[in-house]
């Protein structure tokens, strides 16, 4: 009976730290999102806007390591995608952090479930943010 409460602890110590890890990635990245847009308005507050044309490559930030570069020079823009990125791998970190979590629980089958669908995600992003 002691060896089945000490699992169903266990499934519930990673249930809570799983959790608090999505909690905690939705929070930074809404923080680092409004931080930047903060100095974007701060800085880039009188350049008008033309909402009829579309230009998706205007912003120029189309690699990861190019968010970063100009994040680091506190440019606005950068700092917002920096944010939506965080947002856009906090669910994969959760992914990582299962498949982990399955490999010490010796449940080799969803460590192999884990583990396509983190190929599939990182396959599927990997055209957009390498540019």
């Amino acid at each position: 009976m002691s060896r089945e409460k000490k699992h169903l602890m266990a499934d519930q110590d990673i249930q809570v730290i799983l959790g608090t890890l999505l909690r905690v990635g939705v929070i930074c990245s809404m923080l680092i999102v409004f931080a930047g847009g903060v100095i974007y308005l701060v800085h880039d507050h009188s350049g008008m806007v033309d909402y009829r044309k579309f230009n998706a490559g205007k912003s120029g930030l189309a690699s990861i390591a190019l968010i970063f570069d100009r994040a680091g020079r506190m440019d606005g823009a950068a700092i917002i995608q920096l944010g939506t990125l965080l947002l856009i791998f906090t669910p994969i970190l959760r992914v990582v952090f299962s498949i982990f979590s399955f490999l010490i629980e010796r449940d080799y089958l969803y460590v192999l479930i884990g583990m396509f669908v983190l190929c599939v995600i990182l396959f599927s992003l990997s055209n957009r943010l390498v540019g």
